[in-house]
């Protein structure tokens, strides 16, 4: 394993010098956006997720992570950097603390709190247990909540969480490595589930087990022989109800034999665990965002429909389709800030053919524009677990846009594109 693992690596890190420099992104009839890298190698800069409050509320320092490790899957002894840049000083990194529980996907959770101008918070791991913390950035005081946080409310006061050990043994790469599940011989634990945790007092309490999920009939059919987890949690944004998705396999996924993927349906919950709705039935769900407290958009595809983003009310049956023609493959959406549910942020995977260009664009839902930002490569050594999806998120502002990318050198880096342009003249 040791001699295979080895040889993966040195692979990887050989092509490497065979990949071309693609900094000169292609535009397709996309207006003068500019866009620059605002963190530089040797070592790897990214933030991962896209619906995390990745900047501060003056605009000026954006958070990301740092780490010089290859293309591989992490260990609970691979330890990131968390930083910040400060775009009114050359780009400076500045380091505010460290963890050794992250993906590539999903970084740390590493997010600003919302309503805090100084406080960051992430996710970690301490005498066999995983955790939070909380800096605050002026004075460089730190807190240990004692329970990992997948989603932070946006009236900052709580943050929503479900097993991160319980994700790693079903979906490897959207967890973390190092503490096994307790439960990894049961189906659907009554134990564990999604909960709830003040930031103040680190005070928690579970909300709504796996197991009251699986006892809710899928399509009219027992799921009672599945394997069962939570993931993709996000609080709506009067902090008031929570989407989540609930996934199931026919086996964990690091179990002998195991084979297929996972079925998903999303679900809407009240905070306090009353009301659990299905909202999207179908199994297909995949990305979402909060339009605003009753509306989600989200990509999947409803019985006797199409795959595409639909617009769903939430407790009801009321669906639409967004950006039909337009938003034709499935990516990382989310609404622009300050522009009343006008404009959405999105991008792609790489394209199916040699080229691999991952499109990044912006959706005018009155008008049915779509403005391409660019478009970037992404080699092929990046796949799977450690692929490099562009993640787009905006200021608070919603006048720049970061995102991460390796379309230069295949070194993952964080880029920032001015789209005040665009919105301004809408």
């Amino acid at each position: 394993m040791l001699r295979r693992e080895f040889l993966q690596q040195s692979l990887s890190l050989s092509a490497v010098a065979l990949i071309p420099d693609y900094s000169h992104f292609l535009r397709l009839n996309s207006p003068d956006v500019p866009i620059r890298a605002i963190t530089q190698g040797p070592k790897s800069h990214w933030f991962g997720y896209y619906d995390k409050c990745q900047v501060d509320p003056s605009g000026r320092y954006v958070l990301g992570m740092e780490v010089d490790v290859p293309r591989r899957s992490p260990t609970e002894n691979d330890i990131i950097k968390i930083g910040m840049v400060d775009l009114e000083n050359n780009d400076e990194w500045i380091e505010v603390g460290e963890s050794n529980a992250w993906g590539w996907q999903q970084g740390c959770m590493l997010q600003w709190i919302p309503g805090s101008a100084d406080q960051l918070i992430w996710n970690d791991q301490q005498d066999g247990q995983y955790i939070s913390r909380i800096v605050d950035r002026q004075s460089s005081t730190q807190r240990t909540l004692p329970k990992p946080i997948y989603a932070v409310a946006p009236d900052g006061t709580f943050a929503v969480g479900t097993e991160f050990n319980r994700i790693q043994n079903m979906r490897p790469g959207y967890g973390y490595p190092g503490i096994p599940d307790p439960y990894a011989e049961v189906k659907a634990p009554d134990d564990i589930g999604l909960y709830r945790m003040d930031l103040a007092s680190g005070e928690s309490n579970m909300i709504f087990s796996l197991a009251q999920a699986a006892a809710i009939p899928y399509q009219g059919k027992s799921l009672e022989d599945k394997w069962h987890y939570f993931n993709h949690l996000l609080v709506s944004p009067d902090s008031k109800r929570m989407i989540f998705l609930h996934r199931w396999r026919n086996a964990p996924a690091n179990a002998a034999g195991a084979s297929g993927g996972f079925t998903t349906r999303m679900f809407t919950i009240n905070i306090d665990g009353t009301d659990p709705y299905v909202l999207d039935p179908s199994g297909y769900t995949s990305h979402f965002i909060w339009r605003d407290p009753e509306h989600i958009c989200a990509w999947t595809k409803p019985e006797g429909k199409k795959a595409a983003f639909y617009l769903f009310k939430d407790q009801t049956e009321e669906v639409e389709i967004v950006g039909d023609g337009k938003m034709m493959v499935n990516g990382h959406n989310t609404y622009v800030p300050n522009t009343d549910g006008e404009w959405i942020l999105n991008d792609t995977y790489p394209s199916n053919d040699q080229r691999r260009l991952q499109t990044l664009y912006l959706y005018h839902v009155p008008t049915d524009r779509k403005v391409v930002l660019g478009q970037f490569y992404e080699p092929p050594i990046f796949k799977g677990e450690w692929r490099c999806d562009l993640h787009p998120r905006s200021n608070q502002q919603g006048t720049k846009v970061i995102f991460d990318s390796t379309h230069k050198n295949g070194q993952r880096q964080m880029y920032l594109a001015d789209i005040s342009s665009i919105i301004e003249n809408s």
